[in-house]
């Protein structure tokens, strides 16, 4: 049987490459190569520029207003088709059917739906200047690039279009070679929704093209999601032109549990922030630092729960709670952390061995891996796996803690568990993370920022302040006096 053949969508439709170049998708559940999708060749590249600049012609030139009710529709049509694009996320990424069914499509609509709603609300100002007086105006930026990771791909496609295109921009998004179907769905949406052709462009491919997109003086802002290493390639090449970037990078993320917490909600919070997602989402704890009058009591019963109530298999059965990882290569290099941290001397509690479900024999899993007698200068505690490798370390001392938890170039996310509200906020203001949580663990609603300190990132996504990245200001001074001029 031959697999489907997806191009790249330029000015509401598909165009077919000039170069006959494709690369294969495969499902990670089954190793099974699923679609192919043609790369944007120079061709592309070109009609994705000039379908951008007639599409932000047209796009900038409506009201917010306008631009609000037409992105809403695109939200209907995305909660209506849920089931459809989450499958299409599981297929894509392995990861299980119940996650992606009530978050993936959900949480990129959400942040849609906010931002259409905040698209009338940029306002300028206006000050007198003695008897004269300046206004500004929120104008856009043009045409600008995402750049998707392959972990939620659908999701992070709205986040980047969601205060681009309600910005009044142009965006020209490339999403992961590994998953790029969320995309295309997402483009022909945003068609559908009334969206002028050009204003949402997907153009296919690897770090070539992503490279591509970095570099053209004709995109004046560049969002990336993905990994440090590359995180500062993307930086790199965007100085040439002086382009604004948003870099949302990786995480070594702690997770602090106090002697006085609810251990069930912090094991909870500690599976969440490892487990979920196979373990591949960037601001993940993989640092508990436990306090060691409660640390025997949270292994015990982090054991128990990580052994009895996680199932892997065909990320389609809907009682599969741990899917594949995204490919071959990945899941080497996860099994590979694992013997690290086994021959630098940590004590592997459970896990780490790669798993063969019956459901899916076939698959890239790596089974729920928890070590203890961890120590901060081992590799698995320093280096992100991006696997569903947690590592436990103790503490007694609570500025230590802060110490070692801050002891790292990456600065994502991190939590604390405490039922003292005084040690909570106190310990949270000095631990250094764009992202915090209390008494919780992932939540990322569209109303909050997101982005890193230190090599965690640039810039936010999400939130209010979100809609000032995709803008310029442009001051205007008004002369209502005559000039005094010395000539």
């Amino acid at each position: 049987m031959t697999t489907p053949v997806y191009q790249n969508f330029i000015n509401g439709h598909f165009l077919k490459n000039q170069s006959g170049d494709t690369f294969a998708v495969k499902n990670p559940a089954t190793d099974e190569v699923i679609y192919h999708v043609e790369v944007a060749d120079a061709f592309v590249q070109n009609a994705a520029i000039e379908s951008a600049k007639q599409g932000f012609a047209a796009w900038s030139a409506m009201t917010p207003i306008e631009r609000s009710r037409i992105l809403l529709k695109a939200v209907e049509i995305l909660r209506a088709r849920n089931d459809e694009l989450a499958k299409i996320e599981v297929l894509d990424t392995g990861k299980p059917w119940q996650e992606a069914e009530c978050v993936d499509v959900q949480t990129g609509a959400d942040v849609i739906e906010y931002f259409a709603g905040l698209a009338p609300a940029q306002v300028g100002q206006q000050q007198m200047v003695g008897e004269d007086f300046y206004y500004t105006r929120k104008e856009p930026l043009g045409i600008c690039a995402g750049i998707g990771a392959w972990n939620y791909p659908l999701q992070i496609a709205c986040w980047k279009s969601g205060p681009a295109l309600a910005a009044g921009n142009a965006l020209i998004f490339k999403p992961s070679e590994e998953t790029p179907l969320g995309a295309i769905k997402l483009a022909e949406i945003f068609i559908e929704a009334g969206v002028p052709a050009g204003v949402f462009n997907v153009v296919q491919g690897a770090a070539e093209v992503g490279q591509w997109l970095t570099q053209s003086d004709d995109i004046e802002k560049v969002s990336f999601t993905g990994e440090v290493g590359t995180g500062k390639k993307v930086v790199a090449s965007a100085a040439g032109s002086l382009k604004d970037v948003t870099m949302e990078l990786g995480g070594k993320s702690p997770l602090l549990v106090f002697d006085d917490a609810d251990i069930s909600q912090a094991v909870s919070a500690a599976m969440l922030g490892n487990f979920y997602t196979q373990g591949e989402i960037c601001t993940n704890c993989t640092r508990i630092y436990v306090h060691k009058n409660v640390y025997q009591q949270f292994i015990d019963e982090l054991k128990t729960r990580t052994e009895q109530n996680i199932i892997a298999g065909d990320p389609m059965d809907p009682e599969v709670n741990l899917g594949a990882l995204i490919s071959k290569n990945h899941h080497d290099l996860v099994m590979g952390y694992i013997d690290k941290g086994i021959n630098e001397g940590a004590t592997l509690l459970t896990g780490g061995k790669a798993l063969k479900p019956e459901s899916a024999p076939n698959g890239y899993f790596v089974a729920p891996t928890v070590f203890t007698d961890c120590t901060d200068n081992m590799t698995i505690v320093k280096e992100e796996i991006f696997g569903p490798v947690m590592s436990v370390l103790v503490f007694d001392d609570e500025d230590d803690a802060i110490r070692r938890a801050n002891d790292t170039h990456l600065g994502l996310a991190a939590g604390v568990f405490t039922k003292d509200i005084k040690r909570a906020h106190r310990v949270i203001h000095q631990l250094q993370a764009g992202i915090c949580w209390i008494n919780s663990y992932g939540n990322s609603p569209a109303e909050m920022p997101v982005g890193g300190y230190k090599q965690s990132g640039i810039g936010r996504e999400n939130g209010i302040e979100t809609l000032d990245h995709y803008t310029q200001t442009k001051s205007i001074y008004v002369g209502m006096t005559d000039i005094e001029s010395p000539f």
